[in-house]
C-alpha cells in the first residue's frame, strides 16, 4: 500500500521531508505541496516530485480526496489551524513542532482529537526515535541502574544568529529535552526554575547564555539541563541517568578514532541534522506505517501539549528566578 501525502509548508525541513519521501522512505509518495512561496513548491515539483499538484490554499490540499495524510512543516503559528483542519477531514497529520504556540492550542488539538474518537496526530519529536536515546532507554526500562534519581544532561550548539532570543533556548532548544526526557523516564514534570551562570563573551548583547534549566517529577527525580547554544567547539548532546544502583549515559555518535600528529581524536559534529539524521528517517516511516496500520504510536497530541506547558513554565522561570509549578490538566483516558 502506497500512502499519498500532502505537504504544507517547503522551507528546509519541509524539503528533507519530502526528500526522505521521494527518496529514503518506504510507501509513501508526495502528490501535493503547498507553502506560501509558490516558487518554493515549484522548485521541488521539478526537482523531486514532478507529478505533484501544487495548491495555493492548505485547507484546499488537506481536503483533496487524494491525500490520504499531511505533513504540516510550515511556520509555527499556523500549525493549529492546519492540525485541527486535518482532523476535522478525518486525515492522519504528522506536525513538526511546535504542535502550537501556546498551551491552549495544543490543548485545543487535544479536544478536538478525543471529539473524533481516533488518534490522528503525531507531533516531530525526533528523539526517542535516536537509537542512542532508545539503548538507554532500554537500560532504564530493564532496572540495570534501579530507579533513577538524578539526570545530568547538556544541549549545546557551536552558535546561534543574532535573532535568537533568550526564551528560544527553551522554545526552540530544551523543548527537545522537554519531550524526550519525559519518555526516558515514563514521569511527568513537577516543577521548574532556571539559573543563568557567568555569561559567555560570545553571546550577542540580548541573549543569557549559557543557562541552567533544573527539573523536578513528580516521581522526585531531579534533573539539570545545561543550555549552551555559542559553544563553539560543536554540536554536542549529552545525558547521564543516576539510578540508584548504576549509572547509564547516552552513546556518543560514531566517530573514527584516529592517532595523529602526536594526538588521539575522535571528530565532533557541528551540524544537528546530521547528528539526528537517522531518527528523522525513522521517526517518518514510523508514521508512514502508522497511517498504513491505522494506529498512531509516536508522540501524541497530549505530548505534545505536556511539552508545551513545561516550556511556558520554563519562560516563567527566566524571569523570576523562582521555582514554578508546572500545572497540567489531568491525562485524559483517550492517550493512556
Amino acid at each position: 500500500m502506497t500512502i499519498n501525502i500532502g505537504v504544507i509548508g517547503t522551507g528546509a525541513i519541509g524539503r528533507e521531508h519530502i526528500r526522505r519521501c521521494s527518496t529514503v522512505l518506504q510507501n509513501a509518495r508526495v502528490v501535493a505541496l503547498n507553502d506560501i512561496n509558490r516558487d518554493n513548491c515549484q522548485q521541488i515539483v521539478n526537482a523531486l516530485t514532478p507529478e505533484a499538484r501544487i495548491y495555493d490554499n492548505a485547507i484546499d490540499l488537506i481536503n483533496d480526496p487524494q491525500v490520504n495524510a499531511v505533513l504540516v512543516t510550515s511556520w509555527g503559528p499556523t500549525h493549529e489551524a492546519f492540525v485541527l483542519a486535518c482532523i476535522e477531514a478525518g486525515k492522519a497529520v504528522f506536525c513538526e513542532k511546535p504542535l502550537a504556540v501556546t498551551a491552549q492550542g495544543c490543548m485545543n488539538i487535544v479536544e478536538a482529537e478525543i471529539k473524533a474518537g481516533r488518534q490522528l496526530v503525531q507531533v516531530g519529536f525526533m528523539r526517542p526515535y535516536d537509537s542512542g536515546y532508545r539503548a538507554l532507554k532500554a537500560v532504564i526500562d530493564s532496572g540495570e541502574i534501579g530507579e533513577p534519581l538524578m539526570l545530568h544532561c547538556a544541549h549545546r550548539n557551536p552558535e546561534v544568529g543574532d535573532s535568537y532570543t533568550t526564551d528560544m533556548a527553551i522554545t526552540d532548544t530544551l523543548i527537545h529535552e522537554l519531550d524526550v526526557l519525559r519518555w526516558l523516564l515514563n514521569d511527568d514534570y513537577a516543577s521548574v526554575q532556571v539559573i543563568f551562570p557567568r555569561k559567555t563573551r560570545k553571546a550577542s548583547s540580548h541573549l543569557r547564555d549559557p543557562q541552567i534549566v533544573l527539573l523536578e517529577t513528580t516521581k522526585g527525580a531531579r534533573i539539570d539541563v545545561e543550555i549552551f547554544v555559542n559553544c563553539e567547539y560543536g554540536y554536542d548532546i549529552q545525558c547521564e541517568v543516576v539510578g540508584e544502583s548504576g549509572v547509564a549515559r547516552l552513546p556518543e555518535p560514531v566517530s573514527v578514532q584516529t592517532r595523529s600528529a602526536a594526538k588521539l581524536s575522535t571528530t565532533l559534529l557541528t551540524d544537528w541534522k546530521k547528528r539526528f539524521i537517522d531518527a528523522y528517517d525513522v521517526e517518518l516511516q514510523a508514521f508512514i506505517n502508522n497511517v498504513i496500520s491505522r494506529e498512531m504510536t509516536g508522540p501524541s497530541a497530549w505530548d505534545g501539549y505536556a511539552a508545551a506547558v513545561a516550556a511556558d513554565a520554563c519562560v516563567a522561570a527566566q524571569t523570576s528566578g523562582e521555582i514554578v509549578p508546572v500545572k497540567m490538566a489531568d491525562k485524559p483516558a483517550f492517550y493512556r
